[in-house]
């Protein structure tokens, strides 16, 4: 019931936001971005909150960047004790706790306070009186969940333009990790695989799925949080390592690297790695390559192949031409607000 009122305010203050001449533009900045940021790290935020950030930014003409998410990420603790980063709590108890009201009170420091909020009040005037209830599910800076926010953004020679991942949502021996790689080139014959006991397949093993991101999905599915191996699950392991240029549902878990661009469908290195090639990770250096010899990826990369086109027409050749890679916010390039000028200007056919 409390969804239908809360729809119903929302509609209220939308017209009078356009009667204030109160818009996007007056709301959508560079210290409310950063404010919304902090926020998604502290409370342990979905990695899509990565695309969804970058493409309002950019669309409101703020040029927000991975690397500003990952340093927003290093000075921001998790202190929401809610799944999955937390271990015993849920949303609901989170909004019994105070809500995002009284997190952003917690952290009040980390904020700009003097950012312009939809309610016509700057951010700080509309966090007075807010409290936290439960000490427990709302922490405060000094007893995090986490010492560092939710998501990990890392690079190398396997995602040259980045990828995310969730530490504090994977087991803990799985941040610094070295292992052969598992490749699959399509949802289906990695699901056909996962399911066979008789699969050659350890619990080191780096589960990797190409083909699935912004292009190559088409549409970057919510594949990322690919299942473990029954063989494994056997064994009683409930975490690998695991990576896709995909996404994944906010409410997954695990260590799963994610959004690695460039994606394989346009020759990014994803589409360079082989079965039993060693795959190294570093959550806490934020690195992520595949021990290969230089040689040997330029002899593959010269064999690849890019894909044929999905489309010849319509919405999907639309789309396949000018949707961008998940470090740019997989929006369409003609919806930022820098399209068409004399710098950078995209080739539109």
């Amino acid at each position: 019931a409390n969804h239908i009122r809360m729809s119903t305010r929302c509609g209220r203050r939308i017209v009078e936001m356009v009667h204030e001449k109160l818009g996007p533009e007056k709301i959508i900045t560079e210290k409310s971005v950063a404010n919304a940021s902090a926020v998604a790290m502290a409370t342990g935020c979905s990695t899509n909150a990565v695309v969804h950030l970058i493409a309002m930014a950019r669309r409101a003409g703020v040029p927000l960047t991975l690397e500003d998410l990952d340093g927003i990420s290093r000075t921001t603790p998790v202190i929401a004790n809610i799944r999955p980063s937390g271990k015993q709590y849920l949303m609901e108890d989170f909004y019994y706790a105070g809500g995002l009201r009284a997190l952003m009170a917690e952290m009040k420091e980390l904020l700009h306070l003097d950012a312009m909020t939809v309610s016509g009040f700057p951010l700080g005037a509309t966090l007075e009186g807010a409290e936290v209830h439960n000490s427990d599910v709302i922490r405060p800076l000094s007893n995090p969940i986490y010492h560092e926010g939710s998501l990990a953004v890392l690079k190398g020679n396997l995602a040259p333009d980045g990828c995310v991942v969730k530490p504090s949502a994977c087991e803990e021996r799985l941040r610094v990790h070295e292992g052969p790689a598992l490749v699959f080139d399509s949802y289906p014959e990695m699901k056909a695989a996962i399911d066979d006991e008789d699969l050659d397949v350890t619990p080191d093993h780096v589960l990797i799925l190409r083909n699935a991101g912004p292009k190559g999905g088409p549409g970057m599915p919510e594949w990322g949080m690919l299942p473990i191996p029954k063989k494994i699950l056997k064994q009683g392991y409930r975490d690998m390592l695991r990576i896709s240029d995909a996404r994944m549902s906010g409410t997954s878990y695990g260590a799963c690297i994610l959004h690695v661009a460039p994606e394989s469908h346009v020759g990014g290195p994803l589409s360079l790695v082989r079965t039993g090639d060693i795959i190294r990770v570093d959550v806490a250096n934020r690195t992520i390559d595949m021990l290969v010899d230089e040689e040997i990826l330029a002899m593959r990369r010269s064999a690849w192949t890019r894909p044929a086109d999905k489309y010849e027409r319509g919405y999907g050749w639309m789309f396949s031409k000018h949707i961008k890679q998940a470090n740019e916010g997989c929006d369409f390039d003609f919806l930022e607000t820098a399209f068409g000028t004399a710098v950078g200007e995209p080739d539109i056919f």
